[in-house]
């Protein structure tokens, strides 16, 4: 079983360095998304840049990805420590995969597998906290809010209840939620954002996932790069 395990955790790494974002906007508009908007390879990005149609494919293979390698180490009888960590040797893989020089995505949407396949009710409420401030606009926001209440929700609403099965567990939430939210500060700067300082650079990517306060310039500043793509394509079209 240990070599079944360590076979597992790399498989799960190679499956998360899959880059849906990446293949899908190369394959749709034949452009590399870590050159536009957020230069985030996961959906939001795809839902940005290319369109809300493409995004929708990308954020079920992403939330797919957790899910399988979890849903595998259950089918070989893995322990519930093994189990956390194949998920989050898949969120590691998103964030930083192999086939793209270690430059992936925040992971989110893969960790939501992970949660999900775990205790389908967690990822149940994470999923409800996350979306409580979308009408706010301020989805990333309650991402985090949802992230950061994890490992606590862990705890008390696990099953079962014994402290042997919870702590693992619990741990492997934690370890999850570093690994999310850490991605969100090893983005290079953007234009928008050379003026900003370290601090509040840290608390708008931690909280809001962006690099400024200001979400109508973030937004402006992605909406312009898409026009700038769009442009060739529309001179292209009349010749094609």
């Amino acid at each position: 079983m240990p070599v079944a395990f360590i076979l597992l955790v790399l498989g799960a790494y190679l499956l998360g360095s899959v880059p849906s974002a990446y293949l899908v906007a190369k394959w749709s508009r034949g452009i590399d998304i870590r050159q536009y908007g957020s230069g985030n390879v996961g959906a939001s990005n795809v839902l940005a840049t290319v369109s809300k149609r493409w995004s929708i494919p990308v954020t079920i293979l992403d939330i797919g990805k957790g899910a399988l390698t979890v849903l595998v180490a259950q089918l070989l009888g893995l322990g519930a420590a093994q189990q956390v960590t194949v998920g989050i040797a898949t969120v590691i893989g998103h964030d930083w995969p192999i086939f793209l020089r270690f430059k992936g995505g925040r992971g989110l949407f893969t960790a939501l597998g992970v949660i999900a396949m775990l205790s389908w009710k967690l990822g149940l409420i994470v999923l409800v906290i996350a979306y409580t401030l979308a009408p706010l606009r301020q989805l990333a926001l309650g991402a985090t809010v949802a992230l950061v209440s994890l490992p606590f929700l862990s705890w008390f609403l696990s099953q079962p209840l014994d402290i042997e099965a919870r702590l693992p567990i619990t741990l492997g939430f934690a370890v999850l939620v570093l690994i999310v939210l850490s991605r969100r500060l090893v983005t290079s700067r953007t234009q928008l954002s050379e003026s900003v300082p370290p601090v509040e650079l840290v608390i708008n990517r931690l909280l809001f996932d962006r690099d400024i306060r200001d979400k109508k310039a973030w937004v402006s500043q992605i909406r312009s790069e898409v026009s700038l793509m769009e442009q060739p394509l529309g001179q292209e079209e009349p010749g094609g």
